[in-house]
């Protein structure tokens, strides 16, 4: 099964270790907070509508910091943005842990979110770049699963953390001890170089004066890309938001389970995703990525109902939460591969990052809704989480409906297809200047 990452060159290997802890970091960071929503409701006396904004609030900010990163890497380069936006998520994500207030917490998690999103974006055209189009889906899907991992580390650092120390304590400690994997991914990164696709964009656009406007991902050009690549995204997100940020709190709440017992129905969960996105990694270079998505998608539509409202059945709960995981996480693998074979080198960054970053502005309402379709009484938990992961896919597949297929697409031939945007996506003045330079 993993006979490709051996047929890598050292490069390659490279790029997908440092990506692996990247994403690995992050996910460990949006996870652990899921963890603490029912220690801060206690501790601050805050109710679950402000406990589901600290939530949204993070994921808006990185949807933010997503985009701007996108266009960084557009202009400076994909590794240093990398670097730079785990730097900025490190010192937030330590800060979160200081916090004495929900105001200043809030406030934290909007900066650190800042950060996480500019790494997943990056970290995505960087490995999309530098592998070949043969493995992309697998790596770039591999590497998707460092998420299982992060999320894993969380539920076992939350199960002991809370076992050996008092809550008020054990929610900081869970902040500063998840931003220590970021130093590693520092040390992993020392070694990588700037994707030979981007050098070549990069110097073919100085060489004729160009430069290339954020916007260009609205020319008329590329702009049913980037609305069809940004409700694939919504979809994804906004399904898997409606579960992830509730469920600790649900098996709570519906299983009468303790903080360390939630942690081991997580773990459980989170290697059911590893599963999932290993093997959607490998399903989106067989069957394609539409295929996957639809797969997936179907998936979805089965086992969330199935896991909501089933009964507490010991053995069969663990089933049905590591089947959830598989699907709910698993349909992510997919997304950086076939975003990075729809946009061309010129606006790839900004791009993609625009896409997966709008879905993740407009899916982070999806906790807030739930909370607030609870604190109102107008749904239960279960009803209200079911309810908006459910219709959420909805956007999954009227996407990948008008997408084309893009499996074994080769990057260049992506540029070659679409060409640098039209005036509006350039710097016009520059190009004035060298028409009429011609004309003389």
């Amino acid at each position: 099964m993993f006979q490709w990452y051996r047929e890598l060159d050292a490069g390659e290997r490279k790029t997908f270790q440092a990506c692996f802890l990247g994403w690995a970091t992050d996910a460990l960071d949006t996870q652990l907070f899921s963890f603490l929503i029912p220690t801060l409701v206690g501790v601050w006396a805050i109710s679950n509508s402000e406990a589901g904004w600290l939530g949204t609030s993070a994921l808006l900010s990185s949807s933010v910091g997503g985009w701007v990163a996108g266009i960084l890497c557009d202009r400076i380069g994909r590794v240093v943005v990398m670097k730079i936006a785990i730097a900025w998520f490190t010192v937030f994500t330590i800060a979160s842990g200081f916090a004495n207030s929900y105001e200043q917490l809030l406030i934290a998690r909007v900066l650190s979110g800042i950060g996480f999103g500019g790494e997943w974006a990056a970290g995505a055209v960087l490995m999309g770049e530098i592998i070949r189009p043969a493995y992309r889906g697998k790596a770039v899907g591999n590497v998707q699963s460092a998420y299982a991992v992060g999320y894993g580390f969380a539920a076992l650092l939350s199960s002991v953390l809370f076992a050996v120390m008092a809550p008020e304590n054990a929610w900081r400690w869970m902040f500063w001890i998840g931003a220590l994997p970021a130093f590693g991914v520092f040390w992993t990164l020392r070694d990588v170089g700037e994707p030979e696709v981007f050098l070549t964009m990069k110097k073919s656009l100085e060489t004729r004066g160009e430069r290339i406007s954020p916007l260009a991902i609205f020319n008329r050009r590329y702009l049913a890309t980037t609305i069809l690549c940004s409700l694939l995204a919504l979809g994804i997100q906004g399904g898997g938001f409606s579960i992830l940020i509730w469920l600790p709190t649900f098996l709570k709440s519906h299983y009468q389970l303790s903080a360390v017992s939630v942690g081991y129905y997580i773990f459980v969960l989170t290697c059911g995703s590893f599963v999932g996105y290993i093997c959607a990694a490998h399903l989106c270079d067989t069957i394609g990525r539409r295929r996957n998505f639809f797969l997936f998608t179907v998936l979805n539509w089965i086992m969330i109902p199935a896991f909501i409202y089933a009964p507490s059945l010991g053995l069969v709960s663990l089933l049905l939460i590591f089947l959830l995981g598989f699907s709910l996480l698993g349909i992510y693998s997919a997304l950086g591969p076939y975003f990075t074979e729809l946009f061309p080198s010129v606006i790839r960054g900004s791009g993609q990052a625009f896409a997966y970053n709008f879905g993740r502005a407009a899916g982070a309402f999806c906790p807030a809704i739930v909370g607030m379709l609870t604190t109102a009484n107008f749904l239960q938990q279960r009803e209200a989480m079911a309810a908006c992961a459910m219709l959420a896919y909805v956007f999954v597949v009227i996407a990948v409906a008008l997408l084309p297929e893009t499996n074994g697409r080769d990057l260049s031939d992506v540029d070659a297809d679409m060409v640098a945007p039209e005036p509006q996506g350039v710097n016009k003045a520059r190009r004035a200047s060298a028409i009429q330079e011609k004309e003389a």
